[in-house]
């Protein structure tokens, strides 16, 4: 079985915030300690890095599915829980990132290239970080958001200054290996290459890359054979070296033929006209094949290539051969953009971006857009009715009742935020005061309130204190007397 992969899907998951805590301090002789909860800490991400040291994707064939370390929760007297630790991924160079949809997210060439493919959680905030001067000893804490959750693709396109390419068994692997330290697998057969090889060749004071791509077929630009496979290994090539065998016996194979099938399949890939091209008639050492470069050259040199005939057995021709890359190569690095330094992009928000936005859906509901409404709603613990009048004020004071209101909504509609769905009640605005009651519980999400409002205390203390007229005349006290009491109590009372 080969060791070489160039196509992966993985499934990564970033690590999940832990939960805040929601702990009161108590302690001998210290009442009334206040909150303590600590927060939870954040889930770890998962980046791709780019390590000389890896070639190929092989790992991740065995092992598709990636996740990083979830953040500890928080716990009483202030204690924060750990962060996760990041996943870092070490992958070659020339690793392409793609979602399913084939949408491109990152292109890693260079040695040390980062990417952040899946952004752990945030750890949900303990009551401690929730208290305020209005709400002194929260019965709550926020949850932590869980982490990004993605599949994407790895594509490996070889990162080489030369590409050698033609039909199977022209001699590319012999002359990778005679011109280079690689060591490819080399036999008397078609398709013996299945793999891309990288080689590193040394001319003088020059220095560059070759890449021996598996042989392509007539077709190999619409997924026949393993065409598709392998033409994306030439497209980071600066220069495409033709490698014709000219000592062929198959039927209705010469140079010019094959130079005319494998450009098709190049132009049909598309990208590549703009690449530099030699052409290395091999097999000279056989005397057919002599004969048949010494025919063909001048044809081809009639369309502009730069021909050289070579022998990888005997090395003949070779070094010719090399200087010619070598050069091609240092003009083709020479023309290339000098490679601009990182720049820091600043997206300033608009001064009119609340932040979120609301569509109107076809059956009449309403859905919440926006990355801190969402993000609320998933920190938050709908068990626990003090959390949701928490969350009800945050979207009050984001503006969403508002807002709301404005596109039609209706007491009762179905407001959608995220994955959660609520019957929306105007009545609860940031503006109503907050009455404490028992930890973890909210009077204003009640349907009934029995708490009773101040004017009606008011009127139960004025009947509690008023008494009957026949007890006042028993007495002996004057009715108007008692009516001047009642006013006096009246006037302090309010």
């Amino acid at each position: 079985m080969t060791t070489f992969v160039d196509r992966v899907v993985l499934h990564m998951q970033a690590g999940d915030g832990g939960h805040g805590c929601a702990s009161i301090h108590r302690e001998k002789f210290k009442p009334f300690g206040g909150p303590d909860g600590g927060n939870g800490g954040h889930g770890g991400s998962v980046s791709l890095v780019v390590d000389p040291q890896v070639t190929t994707l092989l790992d991740f064939h065995f092992r598709p599915h990636l996740k990083a370390e979830n953040g500890k929760g928080g716990a009483g007297s202030n204690r924060d829980g750990a962060n996760g630790h990041d996943l870092v991924i070490k992958v070659p160079n020339g690793t392409v990132v793609q979602t399913l949809d084939g949408e491109v997210l990152a292109d890693l060439v260079g040695v040390g290239t980062t990417f952040e493919a899946a952004r752990g959680g945030r750890g949900g905030r303990g009551n401690a970080s929730l208290a305020n001067a209005r709400r002194k000893a929260p019965g709550f804490a926020e949850l932590g958001e869980p982490g990004d959750r993605l599949d994407v693709v790895l594509e490996l396109k070889s990162v080489a200054d030369v590409g050698l390419v033609g039909f199977p068994s022209a001699g590319k692997s012999s002359l990778i290996a005679v011109i280079s330290a690689a060591k490819p697998k080399i036999a008397d057969y078609p398709f013996t290459t299945l793999v891309p090889n990288l080689g590193v060749v040394r001319v003088d004071n020059h220095t560059f890359t070759v890449a021996d791509v598996p042989g392509l077929i007539p077709g190999a630009a619409t997924g026949r054979g393993l065409g598709l496979e392998f033409l994306r290994h030439v497209e980071r090539c600066a220069v495409l070296v033709h490698v014709v065998d000219t000592a062929t016996l198959e039927p209705g194979r010469d140079p010019l033929a094959d130079i005319d099938a494998i450009e098709s399949e190049l132009t049909q890939y598309g990208g590549l006209a703009d690449r530099p091209r030699l052409v290395a008639l091999n097999k000279i050492d056989v005397p057919d094949g002599r004969d048949l470069a010494e025919i063909v050259r001048p044809d081809l040199e009639a369309r502009g290539f730069r021909v050289f005939e070579v022998s990888t057995a005997t090395r003949e021709g070779l070094k010719e051969l090399m200087f010619a890359m070598a050069e091609v190569v240092e003009q083709s690095r020479q023309a290339a953009p000098p490679a601009e330094p990182t720049r820091i992009v600043i997206r300033p928000k608009a001064v009119d971006d609340a932040g979120f936005t609301i569509d109107v859906e076809e059956d009449g509901s309403f859905t919440v857009r926006g990355v801190r409404p969402e993000r609320w709603v998933r920190q938050t613990n709908f068990d626990n009715d003090e959390a949701i009048g928490f969350l009800a004020d945050r979207l009050a004071r984001l503006g969403v009742e508002e807002k709301l209101a404005k596109v039609g909504a209706k007491p009762g509609d179905l407001v959608r935020i995220g994955e959660r769905e609520f019957d929306w009640q105007p009545t609860l605005y940031a503006g109503v005061d907050f009455v404490p009651g028992n930890r973890g519980t909210d009077v204003r999400l009640e349907e009934k309130s029995t708490r009773a409002s101040a004017a009606e205390r008011l009127a139960a203390r004025k009947a509690r204190r008023q008494r009957p007229a026949d007890e006042l005349a028993a007495g002996g006290l004057d009715a108007d007397l008692s009516d001047d009491l009642d006013d006096d109590l009246d006037d302090d009372l309010e």
